[in-house]
């Protein structure tokens, strides 16, 4: 491959990019990253509430977060921040031991994650089928529009009329010009309008109160024992886990999306780096924000590492330098951007009456599955395990019905010859033994191995019964045409497998 192939971060030497001197790729980056930036802050706040802790800790995480992984990351234009499945993990931790211990638990938990990520945790995610992602993009789009529902109710009467005029701008304004993110117009708009008409709807200083000042480091306020580690291990575990599993999925769907490749691996160790980073400022930690990198990559059309650095910085300045202006925007604005993403996140196609009628069962039954168990948890890493589950589960019973056995006896009826066919594994094997004639055959069988694969031990466990069997009545088994692998496993361990060994 010559190196002109190579995409321009790829290629040796250190050349840079050839975007660093694009002016519209940096007015998209920077665009791109003011929106996500006003999109953070209320959801900051409102994960802030869920742990028990005040709205600043959740605005800081997510300044730290997204600063920190542009810049160890290893998927480019992801966002990461403060997460409600973070929130979740750690919220009982913080309300029976206080936060010190919330904070050494994030720290913790990033430990964790960069343990997995140089032990190759990342390497699992080949074994998520396109069923469960498929469920976890459709599932993500329907927790989006969900939490954007408590927003919807018991509000003011012109809270409708303005999240359906900011849903109008942000298909229409597009046909008039990209140059500019529809998102911000949307936003812009109907934050002008509602304080120039002094229209009374909830804004984002109702969420909770901004910081006026940065971050400052320092060591989480706990005693420093066996019995503390003890105390957030588990939770640290917990966060580092689900934090993991919603990262890796995000990166893989902007791979997608963005017909690109990310390193895995870089990232799972960068997720740790930025919650160690995250707990060492008094952060509540985070993972990926779905949410705000959908807005990010496939409405704002970010696809470097500035615009999510810049998504943390932009959210410091508007806290600090701009936070009565920020206070005035209307929830309504940013309900209306929040539909949009979940209209544009759902895998419409993967509903389509066409498509179901294409689709196998199994798979359909897997999708719905993942979508119904993250739905119910409210959490996509759950949903995501139990969907890959019964996607195993769904493809042991498909191949077990693969495997056959058919015989042929000699014309002279010395012996016979049965072929068998298939992948021979626990779920196709176990039945393998009720296949043979063993009264009625001559005394010499033939087992032709030849069109099939022996997987594991289960399976040699059943030839080994098979001609147990045999010999009991004093019949003689010659197995023939193991490949290399089946022949070294099948020798391995033939004859060890019976009770007592």
């Amino acid at each position: 491959m010559s190196t002109s192939a190579l995409p321009p971060a790829s290629r040796p030497g250190g050349l840079k990019p050839d975007w660093i001197g694009n002016p519209e790729v940096w007015r998209t980056e920077i665009l791109a990253g003011l929106v996500v930036a006003l999109a953070l802050i209320p959801e900051a706040i409102s994960f802030s509430i869920i742990a028990g802790v005040d709205p600043a800790v959740g605005l800081f995480a997510s300044f730290t977060m997204a600063v920190t992984i542009s810049v160890v990351g290893g998927r480019r234009a992801m966002i990461s921040a403060a997460t409600g499945a973070v929130a979740l993990v750690i919220a009982p931790l913080n309300h029976e031991h206080g936060f010190g211990y919330l904070v050494a638990a994030v720290i913790l938990a990033g430990v964790f994650q960069v343990i997995l990520g140089v032990l190759g945790v990342a390497k699992l995610m080949r074994f998520v089928p396109r069923s469960v992602m498929v469920g976890f993009v459709n599932a993500l789009a329907v927790l989006i529009f969900m939490a954007q529902v408590p927003e919807m109710t018991d509000v003011p009467w012109p809270v409708y009329p303005l999240i359906v005029a900011g849903l109008a701008l942000m298909v229409l304004f597009p046909k008039v010009t990209k140059v500019v993110p529809a998102p911000l117009v949307s936003i812009v708009v109907l934050t002008v309008i509602t304080v120039a008409a002094a229209i009374a709807v909830p804004t984002v200083g109702d969420k909770g109160e901004l910081p006026s000042s940065l971050p400052v480091p320092g060591l989480p306020d706990v005693p420093f024992t066996m019995d503390t580690l003890t105390t957030v291990a588990p939770y640290a575990l917990a966060v580092a886990l689900v934090g993991l599993m919603e990262s890796l999925m995000t990166a893989k769907l902007v791979d997608d999306i963005t017909d690109t490749r990310s390193d895995k691996t870089r990232e799972s160790i960068g997720q740790g780096i930025a919650n160690i980073v995250t707990g060492f400022f008094g952060g509540m930690g985070g993972c990926a924000m779905i949410g705000q990198t959908m807005i990010n990559v496939k409405v704002s059309g970010a696809r470097t590492r500035v615009s999510t650095f810049l998504a943390g910085v932009f959210l410091m300045v508007l806290c600090i330098v701009f936070g009565p202006v920020v206070s005035d925007i209307p929830m309504a604005a940013l309900v209306a951007v929040m539909v949009m993403v979940s209209f544009a996140t759902f895998d419409w196609h993967s509903v389509a009456p066409r498509t179901l009628k294409r689709m196998p069962a199994g798979e359909i039954a897997v999708m719905v599955i993942t979508v119904a168990v993250v739905v119910a948890t409210d959490n996509l890493a759950i949903g995501v395990a139990v969907g890959t589950l019964t996607a195993m589960v769904v493809f042991a019973k498909r191949v077990a019905h693969l495997a056959d056995v058919t015989s042929v006896t000699d014309p002279d009826g010395s012996q016979v010859v049965y072929s068998v066919t298939g992948e021979l594994f626990f779920a196709s094997s176990n039945d393998l033994v009720t296949r043979f004639d063993y009264a009625g055959d001559p005394d010499h069988v033939v087992i032709d191995m030849s069109a099939t694969h022996v997987w594991d031990a289960s399976s040699v466990a059943a030839l080994d019964a098979i001609e147990t069997r045999y010999a009991r009545r004093g019949k003689h088994v010659e197995i023939i045409g193991l490949n290399d692998h089946s022949a070294h496993l099948h020798d391995r361990l033939s004859g060890e497998l019976a009770p007592g060994h």
